[in-house]
């Protein structure tokens, strides 16, 4: 075994290809004044920096976090329409979802997203019939043109074939529907690093302490780098708030006596090895609104979720034994239990959907954005779903381009004469890209496995070929991470210079699926932290 040796830096300047260090950024982030500061990292202030860098504007982002620290790698990993949202009537919603979930799959990062076919079971005392459920993914196909065919229902028999561990006892029938998969943290990323090639300038582990003011608007915000404690400052023309669960923290740093805007529910999910192999998804109906999934990702199977208030200090959100013991049990409605094992669990994560305040059933409640303007000018955004993200930028973007007499309006392009679906970095075909890593190899000697190549082709596109770059130039980061794992060492070097990584959780958790499949081990970790630090 080749003996891992830290691996130098690429360089820091931006032009070299690699991200600007900590030090480097805290300087252009001080020095310049902005037209807009982004507070807050998940996939809502990704997705509007995005946009605002392309509308022409000079945007910075700031996360007191890792990007997509929090909620938005924290979902149960869909591209999808929305099949529920239909029982609850918002037939616009679903087809909108649609929409972008083809555009995203399609047109932006084919590289990152994958079809996935969906049966929901219907058994015998559960709360819908054959007749219903196959009306409503008829309904569903129909909503998105029939575009990824038409929904039906099939046979019991037929269903088992696919999915080897559904379980067949008083089953009467197995609706199909299409949607599709990604995993959001990559997605995430991703977004980030083209939002940074349109020219916006991004941080993360950075904390806004305080807002600034200029004649009682919020101009900017200080903050505190979180690695080591150094003081600096953003000045903005407009900033704006998009903390998630953290919204109505920020809110108040602008007014104190801002009353509560949101409300909080707590979804919780398990990964798990898999003890056969599946070829669909399982999509099953707990009560009249809820559906529990369980999912096939990453090679594993992805259980969830729950959907419950939550109160408190956001931070604090973690599965509990309880939340467990539910899923393992609504999922045993369709899933035979030798899947469900407790010994299996690889991992367990648990996330906050932000839904607009007011009362009533978090489970029946609107998945929908929501963008206030606070007494002091700054700009709130809550909610919506990861499926609409690009929408969810060009929403917030129009309603700042519709704010009377607003200092940006001038200064953007209009978001009809940007490009409609403009490609993430890496946008290419995954089985092209992987082929080509399967034929060249990464390094002297053996070549590299197809699970790795069709791994970097997945995770990274076109952008694999980096990486395999690093892996030939030193051997040792042609090495697998872990044996039972696809990652390759090459893969943390490139999340440390390309990817923003600051801490082994940054890399093992959110640029890589190490921790999620259970293998993030001490000594995978020390070897880790040695790289990152250059």
């Amino acid at each position: 075994m080749t003996t891992l040796q830290s691996y130098p830096s690429l360089g820091t300047h931006p032009t070299s290809g690699a991200n600007p260090g900590r030090a480097e950024t805290r300087e252009l982030l001080g020095r310049a004044t902005y037209d807009l500061l982004v507070v807050g990292g998940g996939i809502l202030g990704i997705t509007t920096a995005w946009h605002a860098a392309q509308s022409g504007l000079r945007v910075a982002m700031v996360d007191s976090g890792d990007f997509a620290g929090a909620t938005s790698s924290a979902s149960s990993k869909l591209l999808h329409g929305g099949l529920r949202y239909l029982q609850t009537g918002a037939v616009k919603l679903v087809a909108e979802n649609h929409v972008e979930r083809r555009a995203v799959s399609r047109d932006v990062a084919p590289h990152l997203a994958r079809p996935l076919t969906f049966y929901l079971p219907v058994y015998k005392g559960g709360p819908h019939g054959a007749a219903k459920l196959g009306a409503g993914v008829f309904a569903y196909s129909a909503l998105s043109a029939f575009r990824d065919g038409v929904g039906h229902v099939i046979t019991p028999s037929r269903a088992a074939r696919e999915v080897p561990e559904l379980r067949t006892e008083n089953l009467r029938a197995v609706a199909v529907y299409e949607d599709g998969q990604m995993n959001d943290a990559r997605m995430a990323v991703m977004t980030v690093r083209a939002a940074v090639d349109a020219g916006a300038t991004v941080l993360n582990h950075a904390e806004v302490t305080g807002l600034r003011f200029t004649g009682g608007r919020v101009t900017g915000a200080d903050l505190r780098d979180r690695t080591d404690g150094t003081e600096f400052g953003v000045n903005a023309r407009l900033v704006l708030n998009a903390t998630g669960p953290w919204v109505d923290h920020l809110r108040r740093m602008e007014d104190p006596a801002a009353a509560p805007s949101i409300r909080l529910s707590k979804g919780a999910h398990l990964v798990l090895k898999r003890t056969a192999p599946w070829g669909a998804a399982l999509a099953t109906p707990i009560d009249k609104y809820r559906i529990t999934f369980a999912l096939p990702w990453e090679d594993m199977l992805l259980l969830g979720t729950t959907d419950e208030s939550f109160e408190g200090d956001p931070a604090d959100v973690a599965v509990t034994d309880a939340d467990i013991t539910q899923i393992l049990d609504e999922a045993s409605l369709s899933v035979r239990d030798a899947q469900l094992s407790r010994d299996l669990i690889t991992y367990s994560f648990a996330g906050l959907r932000v839904l607009p305040g007011g009362p009533g059933d978090t489970a029946t409640a609107k998945r929908e954005t929501v963008v206030t303007e606070g007494r002091g000018g700054m700009l709130s955004v809550a909610g919506g779903k990861w499926t609409t993200f690009r929408h969810i930028g060009r929403t917030v973007m129009n309603k700042l381009a519709a704010l009377p007499g607003h200092p940006l309006t001038d200064d953007m392009e209009p978001m009809s004469q940007l490009p409609r679906h403009a490609p993430l970095p890496g946008f290419a075909s995954p089985d092209a890209v992987t082929h080509r890593l399967l034929v060249d190899g990464v390094a002297p000697g053996p070549r590299m496995g197809a699970d790795t190549a069709r791994h970097l082709a997945t995770h990274y596109g076109s952008l694999a070929f980096d990486i395999a770059r690093l892996a030939n130039e030193d051997p040792a980061l042609a090495e697998r991470i872990h044996p039972d794992a696809p990652e390759i060492w090459a893969q943390v070097v490139y999340a440390r210079d390309h990817e923003w990584a600051y801490d082994v959780d940054d890399v093992l958790r959110r640029r890589t699926t190490i921790t999620i499949r259970g293998l993030d081990t001490p000594e995978v970790r020390e070897r880790t932290a040695r790289l990152l630090k250059g």
